[in-house]
C-alpha cells in the first residue's frame, strides 16, 4: 500500500482550492482538493494518510459536523480549520474537539506551511504507534492464557518464587512459561516487556 501522506482541502470556495493546492505542490505535497464535505466523504478511504484542511462554513455538511463525522468513524485525521472570520467558540470547539489548528482566511504562506508541517509530523506518530500497536498484538496472540497470566504477573514486578505461589505452579512451570513469553513477545529484557506492556495498554485506551 502506498502510504505517501495525502493533503485532502475541502473548501467551497474555488480560487481557495486552487490556490492552497497550488501553494502546497509547489512544495511537493500530493493534494486532493474538494468543493464539500459529502464528495470528501465519498472518496476518502480510513486507511489514507495525511491531513486535513477544511472550511469551517460550507454548505451541506460543516467543517464542525464533518469533523464530528469522521470522529463518529474513528477516523482520525490531523485537521487544520480554515475560516474567513475568527470565532472564538468555533475555534475553541474544533480545537476541544481534537483540531490541530485554525487559520484565518487570508493566512500568510509560511502559517500555512507550518501548519500542515505540524499535521503530517502528527501523523507520522500516529501511523508510527499503530503500526507498533499491531506488532505488540501480533505478538500477544501467540501467547496462551497461562502465557499471558505469567507476563502480567512479571510486569507487575514479581518474583518466579511469586507467580508460582500466586498461581499454584511450581517454580520449573513458571521459568518455563516465562521463557515462553520473553520469546514470543520478542522481549530482550523485562524493560522491554513492560515497555510493551505500557504501550499496548496506552493505546488500547486511546482507541
Amino acid at each position: 500500500m502506498d502510504e505517501t501522506p495525502l493533503i485532502f482541502v475541502v473548501d467551497d470556495d474555488q480560487n481557495m482550492l486552487r490556490l492552497i493546492a497550488t501553494v502546497l505542490r509547489n512544495e511537493g505535497h500530493v493534494v486532493q482538493t474538494y468543493a464539500n464535505s459529502s464528495e470528501f466523504l465519498k472518496h476518502f478511504r480510513p486507511e489514507q494518510r495525511g491531513c486535513l484542511l477544511l472550511d469551517v462554513d460550507m454548505p451541506g455538511l460543516s467543517g464542525l459536523e464533518l469533523q464530528q463525522e469522521l470522529a463518529t468513524r474513528l477516523i482520525d485525521l490531523p485537521i487544520i480549520f480554515l475560516t474567513a472570520t475568527v470565532d472564538v467558540p468555533t475555534a475553541v470547539k474544533a480545537m476541544k474537539h481534537g483540531a490541530l489548528d485554525v487559520l484565518q482566511k487570508p493566512f500568510e504562506v509560511p502559517t500555512l506551511l507550518a501548519a500542515v508541517g505540524r499535521a503530517l509530523e502528527q501523523d507520522a506518530e500516529r501511523s508510527d504507534q499503530t503500526k507498533r500497536y499491531k506488532v505488540i498484538c501480533l505478538r500477544r496472540s501467540r501467547l496462551t492464557p497461562r502465557e499471558l497470566e505469567v507476563m502480567d504477573l512479571v510486569v507487575a514486578g514479581n518474583s518466579n518464587k511469586q507467580i508460582a505461589a500466586h498461581l499454584k505452579l511450581s517454580s520449573k512451570t513458571v521459568e518455563i512459561h516465562r521463557g515462553r513469553v520473553m520469546k514470543k513477545m520478542e522481549a530482550g529484557s523485562v524493560a522491554d516487556l513492560v515497555h510493551q506492556s505500557v504501550e499496548f495498554a496506552k493505546f488500547s485506551l486511546a482507541k
